[in-house]
């Protein structure tokens, strides 16, 4: 039995994904590696074929045509057997000591044969040239160390939104939710943490810092100038999202008002991106995008236009653009991003 498949979308990942792959390989046969190579056209093919012929029982190597990101996370879910799913990129890693309690305690939760959705952990950002280490815990948000449920949350910070990063999600439920992420897609991650999240009946939460977020490398999709050249991609996303859900609908009351957080921070990430272009045209996509958003779900519009985020993105002329663009700078540095 495998309890957790992690899969590792690669990319011309030859000069770090061994790092990733080596930070899973403690957890041995209860966990199964499935490396997606996505057409990469460096040495990322033969690491994978030797980590597979090294570990026959843990890693599977897949080649694929390239389709991005999110084509290789459908891929590594398409062939999961592991009963919870994983993602884990190729240029970051997991601690060795969180991932064997937390393999534990999945451990536990099959041999009492409960159903838990989501489990949830730490991520530290991993920032080149940064000695103090952010952690991005939720020890003041989530119960831990015991199921619970959308009502028995609190509030999240800005800087706690539950990313890839920290999610581990039971594999049926991607599948019976029918997850399918767009291919040849930057950001895609924020559809795979934010899609499911109605199916999400259980949660479990603990306070270990498992997942190792590496920022540093100048062609990474999070650097801010990689990011505003792929701004069209950081919309479509943005507007996919919108288009997932009416949120009054969803009935809990406290995940309806994290789902609606959440979407007040895409818009806020596409917006100030937008502003900090400086290109006029990119200007116009950012006011399409509050009307889009307007026009699909005027509710939520209300609220998220109306919030602190929403006023704060929207502020009038070049001077509001500006202490937009400084209000963004002073989150950064606080929070830890880019």
């Amino acid at each position: 039995m495998k309890y957790i498949t992690f899969a590792i979308p690669c990319y011309n990942s030859e000069a770090y994904m061994e790092k990733a792959i080596q930070s899973i390989l403690p957890a041995g046969e209860d966990v199964e590696i499935i490396i997606v190579n996505d057409g990469s056209t460096d040495g990322t093919q033969i690491i994978a074929d030797r980590y597979a012929k090294m570990y026959p029982n843990i890693v599977k190597a897949i080649y694929k045509e390239n389709g991005g990101h999110g084509d290789a996370v459908n891929t590594g879910l398409e062939n999961a057997t592991g009963i919870y799913y994983k993602v884990v990129d190729s240029d970051d890693w997991l601690d060795e000591d969180a991932l064997l309690k937390i393999l534990q305690v999945i451990k536990g939760f099959v041999e009492a044969n409960t159903k838990v959705d989501m489990l949830i952990s730490n991520y530290v950002y991993e920032k080149v040239g940064m000695s103090n280490k952010k952690i991005i815990h939720y020890k003041n948000v989530l119960p831990q160390n015991q199921i619970f449920r959308w009502e028995d949350v609190g509030l999240f910070h800005l800087d706690q939104y539950i990313l890839m990063h920290s999610v581990i999600y039971r594999t049926e439920m991607l599948r019976l939710c029918q997850l399918k992420l767009p291919k040849h897609t930057f950001y895609v991650d924020n559809i795979y943490v934010y899609y499911p999240l109605p199916y999400v009946r259980t949660l479990y939460y603990m306070d270990v810092d498992f997942y190792r977020y590496f920022i540093g490398r100048e062609d990474q999709s999070v650097n801010e100038k990689v990011m505003i050249s792929r701004i069209d991609q950081q919309i479509f996303v943005t507007k996919t999202m919108i288009d997932m859900y009416q949120l009054r609908m969803i009935e809990s009351k406290k995940l309806r008002k994290y789902m609606i957080n959440y979407l007040a921070i895409m818009m806020t990430v596409s917006s100030i991106l937008c502003i900090r272009s400086k290109e006029k045209e990119n200007l116009e996509k950012k006011k399409e995008l509050w009307h889009y958003l307007k026009k699909k779900d005027y509710k939520t519009y209300m609220k998220i236009r109306h919030g602190i985020l929403g006023q704060t993105m929207n502020l009038p002329g070049r001077s509001g653009r500006r202490v937009s663009s400084m209000a963004y700078s002073v989150a950064r540095r606080l929070i830890g991003f880019n």
